[in-house]
């Protein structure tokens, strides 16, 4: 029960992680009141200062997804490179000694032999 605990606490980056997709998904809620006050604010002729806000939101809220994703394939990455995250990445020379299974209790199943799938086209 205490590993449990311990294991469910996330640490600092986790937590950095996890408010700069805070951060990015309300900077990207807020892109349409920016898209409407823009709209307003060129109705009342201010039409540089009104794209100028559209354009900033829309930036800023670009900007900071592409924080979040730079920094979550980050920590993906170390997670799974991680000892606690146990992933045994195999090359071509550990599948030469598969076996294949001799007999199985299917009737349906055309056996074939090694010749004739290991060529894909």
């Amino acid at each position: 029960m205490t590993g449990w605990y311990e294991a469910g606490i996330p640490d600092r980056s986790a937590k950095a992680m996890i408010a700069v997709t805070l951060l990015a998904l309300l900077l990207v809620a807020v892109v349409p009141l920016a898209v409407l006050a823009g709209v307003v604010m060129m109705l009342l002729g201010h039409v540089v200062g009104g794209l100028a806000l559209f354009g900033g939101s829309v930036l800023a809220a670009a900007i900071a997804v592409a924080i979040a994703g730079i920094s979550g394939l980050r920590r993906l990455r170390k997670l799974v490179s991680g000892s606690s995250f146990r992933v045994v990445q195999l090359d071509d020379s550990q599948y030469t000694n598969v076996a294949e299974p001799e007999g199985s209790n299917y009737t349906n199943v055309v056996q074939l032999d090694r010749s004739e799938y290991s060529e894909v086209r």
